[in-house]
């Protein structure tokens, strides 16, 4: 689905392959961004092309859900807020994940970013949104509580690409009660 929201200070809009550059000096290819995602650090220009290529095929799902998150203030493509899956089919619990170029880190722009589009989700009719942070990503975390996340556990996550084993933290918002 392709969907573009506003926010004070960002514009969250669907990415384009026009964005490939922006992505990858600002955070596919830093390794203290993708050490908090599931993917790993882009070593190339053409792995992130090849992701977007991705992505702007899947707009076509009427479920899927990916922005880009531009900074109004400088025009600049900071980060990325998707859904990156749902729990019990499209109909049922969406999961969201985001990340953001570290030179943006710690300014609110991830909680305004993601706020907006859990307003989205539940406009939609979702009644819940969960959220996953690993334990030791204490800014992601912050985000989520800002965001209303309530912790309902803690699991191990396998990322095989990597060979590794991480703890993860999972959280619910819940739509506010009308």
């Amino acid at each position: 689905m392709r969907l573009t929201l506003e926010t004070e200070r960002l514009i969250l809009r669907p990415f384009t392959e026009d964005d490939a550059e922006d992505m990858f000096y600002g955070w596919t290819s830093d390794p203290e961004v993708s050490k908090y995602v599931t993917w790993d650090t882009h070593q190339s220009l053409g792995e992130t092309r090849q992701l977007l290529a991705l992505w702007t095929e899947e707009y076509e799902k009427p479920e899927r859900l990916n922005f880009a998150i531009m900074l109004k203030s400088e025009n600049k493509l900071i980060g990325g807020i998707d859904v990156v899956g749902y729990l019990d089919g499209v109909n049922g619990t969406p999961i969201i994940g985001y990340n953001l170029s570290r030179k943006y880190w710690g300014k609110g722009y991830m909680t305004e970013a993601c706020r907006c589009v859990l307003e989205q989700l539940f406009s939609m009719g979702y009644k819940e949104v969960r959220i996953d942070a690993m334990t030791e990503n204490t800014g992601s975390i912050r985000v989520i509580e800002k965001c209303g996340g309530e912790h309902i556990g803690t699991d191990e996550m396998d990322i095989p690409s990597r060979g590794i084993t991480v703890s993860v933290n999972r959280y619910i918002v819940k739509r506010k009660q009308e």
